[in-house]
């Protein structure tokens, strides 16, 4: 077993801030990492809070943290912030705000930037959420960045999916165009002492009777005020709920199968991807960019030359 991986069934966060770095550099030992901790995992409660961004998202998962450590519970908190496209690097924004939680040894705070991810959530930031549920903390909440569409990735990795809104911000009708209504498992209507509080709840309910009318399960729609510590409670037994509908229908073993899937395939593509982006750099293809730049060919066709080549070694090692 590799040594970092070691450290962390031992609850040492050094190596465990360490293992996450390696995953986000994608250094050499990463998978070798993840397949010494994977028997380890599947053991955390994973909770996903997406929405607008400025509708408290942060604010509120510092204060279910507080509820959560009352209850004695360990919490890791992934929280992912976008990434600048001109220095590669993320405002991280949401550990100034959870700086109260600093010094207790059983919450764990990471920010990770997306770094040029088109979802929520980067490949590194799904693997990140494997170490830390390694390392044994019985809840990690996951703070994605915005709401959209490629903010489907977070029903990925979650147990359970929560979307926040906020009344008079006009993100409930974004969020109905966006598919959010497919991925929410519940709904936080924080900022609830603001005027419209009442009309945004009931446009969700409404928008659920049309689209959830036969559903086994049909989100809560909950109403928060963060700053003020109101609704953390309520939001924990909506949870504690979700997770006992998951195991009542056999949904959380099709959640795992699934996640597994995905997982499977981004460490494919990752691979493969990496692997061509080596093989572009060879003589043999930098001459074939300069024909297509000459309109000699196209980089349709070079593509499909680069696959078939791939695929050819693959062939050729099997053989040996």
């Amino acid at each position: 077993m590799h040594e970092l991986a070691k450290r962390i069934l031992k609850q040492e966060v050094r190596a465990l801030a360490r293992a996450i770095s390696y995953v986000e550099n994608d250094h050499p030992d990463r998978l070798t990492i993840l397949k010494d901790l994977h028997s380890y995992q599947n053991k955390a409660y994973t909770l996903g809070i997406t929405g607008a961004p400025g509708a408290g998202k942060s604010s509120l998962v510092n204060q279910l943290v507080t509820f959560l450590r009352a209850r004695e519970l360990s919490v890791g908190i992934i929280a992912v912030d976008p990434t600048s496209p001109f220095t590669g690097g993320a405002l991280l924004g949401d550990r100034v705000r959870m700086s109260n939680h600093f010094t207790d040894p059983h919450v764990y705070i990471r920010s990770m930037g997306t770094r040029g991810s088109l979802g929520g959530l980067a490949r590194a930031t799904k693997e990140a959420i494997r170490l830390v549920d390694a390392y044994g903390m019985d809840v990690i909440l996951v703070e994605t960045v915005g709401v959209g569409q490629s903010e489907l990735d977070i029903m990925k990795v979650a147990d359970t999916t929560a979307v926040v809104l906020t009344p008079g911000g006009g993100d409930s009708v974004q969020a109905f165009k966006a598919g959010i209504m497919e991925i929410a498992d519940f709904y936080i209507i924080n900022k609830a002492d603001l005027m419209g509080a009442d009309k945004l709840v009931a446009e969700i309910n409404h928008m659920l009777d049309i689209v959830k009318h036969d559903a086994t399960w049909r989100p809560p729609v909950l109403k928060t005020i963060s700053t003020q510590n109101k609704g953390m409670e309520l939001i924990w037994d909506t949870c504690e709920q979700h997770q006992k509908y998951l195991v009542q229908f056999g949904l959380g073993e099709e959640r795992r199968r699934q996640r597994y899937v995905t997982e499977m395939l981004e460490v494919l593509e990752h691979q493969y991807v990496k692997r061509m982006q080596q093989e572009i750099e060879t003589p043999i293809y930098q001459e074939k960019i300069k024909q297509i730049e000459q309109g000699e060919t196209d980089p349709y066709s070079v593509a499909e030359d680069l696959f078939a080549s791939w695929l050819q070694q693959l062939k050729h090692r099997e053989e040996k």
